[in-house]
Order: structure tokens, then C-alpha cells, then sequence
């Protein structure tokens, strides 16, 4: 397993959002995740413009062995998805903390505060 950014928030639904400019937050899965997972077959992006919830159900991820819901870590409106998984979700298994997988725009950057940071997340995942 990886090591984990440290300058990134780790959900308990495994995914990571790292804080850009503007309160715009860049949002993958874990490195667990995705070996949790096995190899990644298929990605269902977020519609860019869509209104979000913190911990709305607003993506999802296929791979060979099932599918997961991926959950906003803020609420906001979706800006950005990363195109590439449309052709290649296998980018996520090979670099779960550079491929990107939707950012948002967040109202409110408290949000998260209901995150974990790496040291609290490394604790989760070892049980």
C-alpha cells in the first residue's frame, strides 16, 4: 500500500479530497479502495454543474469483483470530472492519488472538518 498524502482528507467511505485554490476540492479513492476493490472496469462520473450535498451519493465505481458508491466529501457544484476514466478507470489502480476522479466547488470548506487527516484514516484502515 502507499504511503498516504499527508496535505489530503480521508473519508470513511474511502475517499480522499485534497483542498486547490478557489474552495475547489479535488476528490479519488484511496489507495485501500481501490485494492479493496481489484482491477477498475468502469467509472460513473458526476454530470459537471450538478448540486451536491456533503456525503451525497454522487458517482460510482465498477471493477471485476462489484461496484461502489462514491460520496461528496462537501457540498458545492460539481466544476470538473477527469475525462480520462471514461477510457482508462484503470489509471485510478495504478495512481489512486493522482487520478482524480470529480472536483467540486464547496460552499463551505468546514465540511471538512468531518474528515479524517492520513494518521486518523492509517488507524481505520489497519483494523
Amino acid at each position: 500500500m502507499s504511503q498516504l498524502p499527508e496535505n489530503f482528507k480521508y473519508a470513511m467511505t474511502h475517499e480522499w479530497a485534497c483542498v486547490e485554490d478557489d474552495n475547489i476540492v479535488r476528490v479519488g479513492i484511496t489507495d485501500f479502495a481501490q485494492e479493496q476493490l481489484g482491477d477498475l472496469v468502469y467509472v460513473e462520473l458526476p454530470e459537471v454543474g450538478r448540486k451536491i450535498k456533503a456525503q451525497e451519493q454522487c458517482a460510482v465505481v465498477e471493477s471485476v469483483k462489484t461496484a461502489s458508491d462514491l460520496f461528496s466529501p462537501v457540498a458545492g457544484e460539481i466544476v470538473a470530472v477527469n475525462p480520462v476514466l471514461a477510457d482508462e478507470p484503470e489509471q485510478i489502480n495504478n495512481n489512486p492519488y493522482g487520478a482524480w476522479i470529480f472536483c467540486v466547488k464547496a460552499t463551505d470548506l468546514n465540511d471538512l472538518n468531518q474528515l479524517m487527516d492520513a494518521e486518523a484514516y492509517q488507524l481505520v484502515i489497519k483494523q
